[in-house]
């Protein structure tokens, strides 16, 4: 499916003009506008003082051929010439200083947009786009855009007013050296199209493969323990050698495909001004053209010479910024599959949970498939402690992930205190629930910010990743919830840490023990003192003792709070005031622990680890037997 809809996203972005691309951009250029057609004006000034000085040396030599010619005529060359090289100087200073400033602005709206548009995508849009894909996009590409603004598009129109103004100037002096100049440009006209249908193919294909790159780095740099463990450091080496092959290809054959437009752009002027030096001396012994004249045609042609040569490098820069705004378009053009309503319902917040016949399917299973959650039907009273167990794959992480609208359901409903989710506001919804997941992710952040997150529902909503902002509660207070939700969790090892709380854990939280990260998971998730709480088997990477002592805790800080809680341990079930049982994508049974064991077989063969038979017992003496 992510190839059909990339093939798609892909073919879409061909078929959009430079022109349309730029105008999906228009939002984000509203205070570049301006400075950028100052930035015109000064490089086209900039432009003209260059043209000038030829001109103005072509009448100086012309003058000098003539009679009674003093000194005053030199200097007075010399101080115009002087003149127009120091505004040119100021010209080209005040271009950057009107461009540079706002096309950084641009840029930086764009990559905040970006981020906000991501950060509101569904779970599920994240589970078919790489990050790598989503890293370049955001970084590399709105790179390149910014590089566009603040030179490429502004030298590509003031190029081709200084060519024109630039050819004008050299018709005037010798209108035959004139036109044999400009059939130079007849080449480029043949070549353009073929040039700019291979480098937008080259162009596409690098910065994809430059995200699927990056993509394959952030695996390795996360899976580090993975590969080292398994050692398979040098396997994971040689698949990226063989992705970083394949983008030296790309980059190569982009920079070959520009290097021959090039070539061409700098070998055909070349050879046109041989033929015009040749024609031009013959028009000057007939008597047809003066010194002087031809020595301002062939400066000014010299001063064409840079941006005749840098068409080519422009029209590149112009073919890798469309990529970039239609790599960026197929981003923003994805709108978020989960959003608040537009007239959002709200209730007093009791924490009711109610599973109505639910069904989930994922978009890319199969057709025919039964549903994953094929009609849920389950209810949580306010203040209950709810466990959901089911063999593994069964669905209980899916279901849990649609109570906070992760995912939507695909069929029935979900309720808290009596409202369908889809009916209330996501930072309502979300306000009144914390979620510990089995595999926690922590932020690159302190200890504080980690566990401090959703406190006071004061959750930024655009910046999930942002530390917690309280709004009245005082820093004392924050200490107590903080002091109350790590004892809570068993968390009191980060006093041991270099700065306590206040230590920047690595990224991910790599730098502690998976026990560790899911202790300040937990403890995150009750110190957001949520109505409903949600617990993916928080407790499975901890050993026996802490996992005692944690469950301890636990029963004193889940009384009153609506607890639902994923378990595959007696111990987890142990907490719980009910159980319910999820088999085949259905709630089948609801009860205590006692009671699910005493009637249901299924239930038992989950939680009850199968005894070894004599035999085996006899198997397994012999074997460490034979090992002593």
């Amino acid at each position: 499916m992510q190839r059909t809809e990339g093939q798609a996203r892909y073919e879409t972005g061909r078929r959009r003009t430079l022109w349309q691309a730029m105008k999906r951009l228009g939002p984000y250029l509203e205070g570049l506008r301006l400075r950028w057609g100052l930035g015109v004006l000064a490089a086209i000034g900039a432009g003209a003082m260059a043209l000038a000085i030829p001109q103005v040396l072509g009448s100086l030599v012309d003058r000098l051929a003539g009679d009674n010619v003093g000194a005053s005529v030199v200097w007075m060359a010399f101080g115009v010439i002087l003149s127009l090289g120091v505004l040119e100087a100021v010209l080209v200073l005040l271009r950057r200083v009107f461009v540079i400033p706002p096309a950084s602005d641009a840029e930086t709206a764009m990559r905040t947009t970006l981020y906000g548009r991501l950060i509101h995508q569904s779970a599920g849009f994240h589970a078919v786009w790489d990050a790598g894909q989503l890293q370049s996009r955001a970084i590399a590409d709105l790179n390149m855009l910014r590089r566009f603004f603040a030179f490429g598009s502004l030298m590509l129109v003031t190029s081709s007013v200084i060519l024109v103004v630039g050819f004008t100037l050299m018709f005037s002096r010798s209108g035959l050296l004139g036109f044999m100049f400009l059939c130079a440009a007849l080449p480029v006209l043949i070549i353009g199209p073929s040039f700019r249908k291979k480098f937008v193919h080259f162009s596409r294909a690098s910065q994809d493969k430059a995200g699927d790159v990056a993509t394959l780095v952030e695996e390795s740099v996360h899976g580090i323990r993975v590969l080292k463990a398994f050692g398979r450091s040098d396997h994971a080496r040689k698949g990226f050698v063989e992705q970083a092959a394949q983008l030296r290809g790309l980059e190569v054959g982009k920079a070959y495909t520009l290097a021959r437009f090039q070539m061409l752009m700098i070998l055909i002027p070349e050879t046109a001004l041989g033929v015009c030096l040749l024609v031009g001396l013959y028009l000057t012994a007939q008597g047809d053209l003066t010194v002087g004249a031809l020595g301002a045609f062939f400066t000014t042609a010299v001063i064409l010479k840079q941006p005749i040569e840098g068409i080519g490098m422009l029209l590149g820069m112009v073919f890798m910024a469309k990529t970039a705004i239609d790599r960026h378009v197929d981003v923003m053009d994805t709108p978020p599959a989960i959003t608040s309503p537009e007239n959002p319902v709200t209730a007093p917040e009791k924490g009711l949970v109610e599973l109505d016949d639910v069904h989930f399917r994922f978009p890319d299973q199969r057709a025919g498939d039964p549903d994953l959650l094929d009609g849920v039907s389950l209810r949580i009273e306010p203040g209950e402690t709810m466990a959901l167990v089911s063999g593994t794959g069964g669905g209980t992480s899916t279901l849990l992930n649609l109570i906070p609208r992760l995912y939507d359901v695909t069929g029935g409903s979900v309720r808290l205190d009596g409202v369908d989710v889809r009916e209330m506001s996501l930072p309502d919804l979300r306000s009144r629930i914390a979620v510990a997941f089995e595999d926690p992710i922590l932020f690159s952040t302190s200890v504080r910010a980690n566990v401090l997150l959703g406190t006071n529902h004061q959750r930024d909503d655009d910046d999930p990743g942002a530390p917690a902002r309280p709004s009245s509660t005082a820093e004392a207070d924050l200490d107590a919830v903080l002091a109350e939700a790590l004892h809570a969790a068993d968390a009191e090892f980060v006093e041991n840490l270099p700065d306590g709380v206040d230590t920047r854990i690595g990224e991910e939280g790599m730098s502690l023990s998976g026990g560790q990260r899911q202790r300040l998971a937990l403890a995150r998730a009750i110190a957001a003192k949520p109505s409903v709480l949600l617990l993916d088997d928080p407790l499975s990477a901890l050993d026996v003792r802490t996992e005692e002592r944690v469950t301890a805790r636990l029963r004193e800080v889940l009384a009153g709070t609506t607890t639902l809680i994923v378990a595959h341990r007696p111990s987890t079930v142990a907490l719980a005031d009910r159980v319910a049982l999820l088999h085949q994508g259905r709630i089948v049974e609801v009860g205590t622990h006692a009671e699910l064991l005493a009637r249901s077989k299924h239930y038992r063969s989950i939680m009850t680890p199968p005894v070894p038979s004599g035999e085996e017992l006899m198997d397994a003496v012999t074997a460490e037997e034979g090992r002593s």
